[in-house]
Formats: C-alpha cells, sequence, structure tokens
C-alpha cells in the first residue's frame, strides 16, 4: 500500500528547496520545509518524540494530562500528538501569540491559558513558571518542559539531523538555526560534530533576544522586546548548546517581517516571520563567504499562522512598518 495510516507517519522527512531570488553571493542557499510538517512546524517532530519518551519512560499514559509552555509550535506540535493519542492537553502560552495559533490550538482540542510576555523568568505570571504550577496542582499530570526534556534535542540529532545530510549528498557546509528551547541548535550540532565536524552552526537571533551577545561574549545584560514567535530567549534555555556557533547575526522585526513576505512573493512560500529571521541571516552569512559553500536553512512554520499579523496591512502599520519596505 502507497499510502499512511496516521498523520503522525508524516512527521519528518520534510522536502529541501533552493532559493532563487535572494543574492547570495557565491554560495547555494537552501530551506527544509518543514512547514510541510501535519502540524505546519518544525516543532512537531519534538511533539512526536517528546510524548513517545514519556510513554516509553512510564510517566505518560492513559489518563495522563499534559501541561506545557509554549510560545506556539511546541503546543501545535503536543496537541497533534495528544489529539491522535487521546490525551488531555493544557497549554501556558504568552499573550502575543497570533489568534490564528490560538484557533488552531482550541480546534485540536487543547485548553489554553494565556498569560503576559512583558514578565521575565521567575514572575508567577512568566509562562514557564506558571505551567510549572499548573502540573503540581493537577492530579495525574506530567509537564513536557521542552527546555529541559532530552527527546527534544533527540528529535534533531536522529530526526533532522540525519535528513538534512542525505538531502544534501553531504555537501552541506553550514547551517543556521534559530533558538527558542535550543533543541534544534543543539540535535543538530550533536549530529554534526559526530557526522562532519566541519559543518558551521550558525545562529540566527532577533534584535532584544539575549543569545548573540551570549554566544560573542559569554555574558549577557537584560532582554529586550520582539515581534517574531518562537525564537529569541530572555535566558539560557538548560539544554542549549551553542559550543558549535561559529558566527552568529541579529535581526530586526522589519528584516524578519520583509524576508517572509519576499519569500512569498518571489519564491512561493507561504513561510512565518521566524523563518524570515532565519533567512535573513542565512542570506548575510552567504554574503560573507569568499568560496561557493552550500548553506541550509528552515522554514520552520507555515505563513498561514500569522495572516492576522504580518500578512494583514493594519497590524503591520499598527506596530510602526512602513509598508512600502515591504
Amino acid at each position: 500500500m502507497n499510502w499512511h495510516t496516521s498523520s503522525l507517519d508524516l512527521i519528518g522527512k520534510t522536502p529541501v528547496l533552493q532559493l532563487q531570488s535572494f543574492d547570495t553571493g557565491l554560495c547555494t542557499l537552501l530551506v527544509k520545509l518543514e512547514s510541510m510538517n501535519p502540524g505546519g512546524s518544525i516543532k512537531d517532530r519534538i511533539g512526536q518524540t517528546m510524548i513517545a519518551a514519556g510513554e516509553q519512560a512510564g510517566v505518560i499514559k492513559t489518563g495522563t494530562v499534559l501541561v506545557e509552555a509554549t510560545a506556539g509550535n511546541t503546543g501545535l506540535g503536543l496537541a497533534l500528538v495528544a489529539a491522535r493519542k487521546g490525551y488531555r492537553l493544557i497549554l501556558v502560552i504568552p499573550d502575543k501569540m497570533s489568534a490564528e495559533k490560538i484557533a488552531h490550538l482550541k480546534a485540536l482540542g487543547a485548553e489554553i491559558i494565556i498569560t503576559r510576555s512583558d514578565v521575565g523568568k521567575g514572575h508567577p505570571e512568566y509562562y514557564q513558571d506558571l505551567a510549572q504550577r499548573i502540573a503540581n496542582e493537577t492530579a495525574n499530570s506530567f509537564y513536557i518542559d521542552q527546555f529541559n526534556n532530552p527527546a527534544n534535542p533527540a528529535a534533531h540529532e536522529f530526526g533532522t539531523g540525519p535528513e538534512i545530510w542525505s538531502d544534501t549528498q553531504g555537501l552541506v557546509n553550514a547551517v543556521v538555526c534559530g533558538v527558542g528551547s535550543g533543541g534544534t541548535l543543539t540535535g543538530l550540532s550533536r549530529f554534526f560534530q559526530k557526522t562532519a565536524p566541519h559543518v558551521a552552526m550558525v545562529l540566527a537571533d532577533p534584535v532584544g533576544s539575549i543569545l548573540k551577545d551570549y554566544v560573542e561574549t559569554g555574558v549577557y545584560g537584560a532582554a529586550g522586546s520582539w515581534l517574531v514567535e518562537g525564537i529569541g530567549e530572555d535566558f539560557i534555555p538548560p539544554i542549549a548548546d551553542f559550543s558549535a556557533v561559529k558566527r552568529a547575526f541579529s535581526v530586526s522585526d522589519a528584516d524578519s517581517v520583509a524576508t517572509a513576505r519576499k519569500l512569498l512573493r518571489d519564491e512561493g512560500i507561504l513561510a512565518g516571520p521566524s523563518s524570515g529571521t532565519l533567512v535573513t541571516a542565512a542570506v548575510r552569512y552567504c554574503q560573507e563567504q569568499k568560496s561557493a559553500k552550500t548553506v541550509l536553512t528552515f522554514i520552520c512554520d507555515t505563513g498561514n499562522k500569522y495572516l492576522s499579523k504580518i500578512f494583514n496591512d493594519s497590524w503591520l502599520k499598527s506596530h510602526g512598518f512602513l509598508l512600502e519596505n515591504l
């Protein structure tokens, strides 16, 4: 039979596309279309592996209530798997999440608690602290905790990394990642350090996040604010391993949005703003190179989740974006 019997079977094995409309100098720029996962993002991978690891360890079983803190896509990956497997799922999300993501999560049956995005770690309304407290107070619950869960980077060490190596027939020279929980960067770093240590890991970070400063200096100050969802942090995620990062770029919200809109207009790729951040950084990295290289980054999620934001003129104007620059 040449068909599948579950949407979960469609997670991973996403296609790779060469971008044609960006000035990449001597380099070839590829994007892995994680937006084509059934939940629409790269986070489907960890939603599947983290729940499977919990089941294997016996901490997730029939009747377990799953609890997680998420900026959106991890929640969608978990909600997809939870819906297929019959688990109750409670998600704590910051209030900057798009309306499309919230509607998607509710349609999948997840219970949503919206909290503040203007408070830091240690504040009772900070999304991770609130999720942990809800898990502690909920009978028969399990806190997924993507920021500390080893099944998060494992999804990329044993799944995404081998796919990239196969997709490029071993020709990839650099991979550009963003960091939310740090799972993608850590898992890919582990894979390439074992398989092809010459492959450079490159960080794409929103302006306002502290991660670029940390990578370059080992220290960081207070975080600013940014509109891009899902990447950038105001703390160092415990599972994040930056040791393989060779270069880091800060990308403004304006550049992220402009690139995401260019991806749709010139490449036919409907991508979210975090993909705009990654592609902007990847283009800058390519332009710095003095010899031909193959560089890969990700279309992290689909722009369908941001139609009310970066593809909406009223929203753009209300946040100070100049439409003529987009």
